[in-house]
């Protein structure tokens, strides 16, 4: 089975636009448990922020208690492991080293993203970095 780690903008996206390749991703984990979603803390604990920002905000109906609900779950269904590891890799947002030290820390094969930064990387160690869109294309290969 595949591993991956969505970072938190695509998890946020997934909220936003169910109907787009995040939602359909994060849809894919819940339903039919396409791949195992590998998350720290750290990402839980950005994704939490991220949904508190009104710029977000203004597009979601979901309650405070909702959204924080279904941020569990994401906790529930997924590995979560540490990713302590301390990375260097994305020099111009180091904060992003987090996604990468879930994704090794968690074995995962994937490490999927909309940043720039993190897709500029394209591959680190046997982590592949890929868009939403093409992480789709690769779950409906896998499927």
């Amino acid at each position: 089975m595949l591993r991956a780690v969505l970072d938190a903008n695509v998890l946020t996206s997934a909220l936003i636009r169910p109907q787009g390749p995040p939602g359909q991703i994060v849809s894919l984990l819940f339903k039919e448990q396409a791949f195992d979603l590998v998350i720290s803390e750290a990402i839980l604990v950005e994704l939490r922020r991220c949904l508190t920002y009104p710029r977000v905000r203004k597009y979601l109906t979901a309650t405070t208690e909702e959204l924080d609900m279904w941020v569990t779950a994401l906790g529930l269904v997924a590995d979560v492991v540490k990713g302590e590891g301390i990375l260097n890799v994305v020099i111009d947002d180091p904060d992003d080293n987090k996604y990468l030290a879930a994704a090794i820390d968690g074995c995962a094969d994937y490490l999927v993203s909309g940043d720039s930064h993190l897709l500029d990387i394209r591959e680190y160690e046997e982590l592949r970095v890929v868009t939403p869109r093409r992480f789709l294309t690769i779950l409906s290969e896998e499927g």
